[in-house]
């Protein structure tokens, strides 16, 4: 995922496409910037490859299953304004069939061990897309990686809540730096 990450195409959002097409002296994207991009759709890549396992695994009910079913509904989303936001820099976006992910072996054993690495997952991919808006360099990218980081920072709250922790984190997130990310992801590729 390095290899992708920096050097591969990751999307953002459409409202960023639009704004950056929108202005006639917007320059493409600076190459760390779409690092950064591609870095988070494999991170969105992850998390709905993880999630749709989480489902499948019959681990989940009642609230739990609903709040991944919505997590994953999200990460579609999030990973489409990504993907338009790559197209848009001339670049393809990684695709679910580009990565091959694994797992620890007990991951989707009981739904205490489901819950716990969905945490995990959030918890990295919540650290990359603070690090994104941390480090790219437009402007115009920072909302669209902002709001998405918000609603991952829900995802995380949603998953303590399930699992008896304190729905509300630290007062400061910790964020990645693209390098920490990246390695991070790369645990799960196989």
């Amino acid at each position: 995922m390095r290899r992708g990450a920096v050097g591969g195409g990751v999307v953002l959002s459409g409202s960023v496409f639009g704004a950056l097409a929108g202005r006639a002296d917007a320059a493409t994207p600076s190459d760390n910037d779409l690092a950064y991009l591609r870095l988070l759709v494999a991170a969105e890549l992850l998390a709905a490859d993880f999630q749709a396992k989480a489902l499948a695994s019959g681990k989940l009910n009642g609230p739990a299953r609903a709040a991944v079913r919505k997590m994953a509904a999200d990460e579609r989303a999030h990973y489409a304004r990504l993907a338009q936001l790559l197209t848009a820099a001339g670049q393809p976006p990684a695709t679910a069939g580009d990565i091959d992910f694994t797992y620890p072996k007990h991951s989707f054993v009981s739904r205490a061990a489901v819950l716990k690495l969905a945490a995990g997952i959030e918890a990295l991919v919540l650290g990359a897309y603070l690090g994104a808006v941390e480090n790219v360099e437009a402007a115009e990218l920072r909302l669209p990686i902002g709001e998405i980081a918000a609603n991952e920072a829900q995802h995380a709250g949603a998953l303590a809540a399930l699992r008896g922790r304190n729905v509300i984190g630290r007062a400061f997130a910790p964020s990645l730096q693209i390098d920490a990310a990246s390695a991070a992801l790369d645990r799960f590729e196989s």
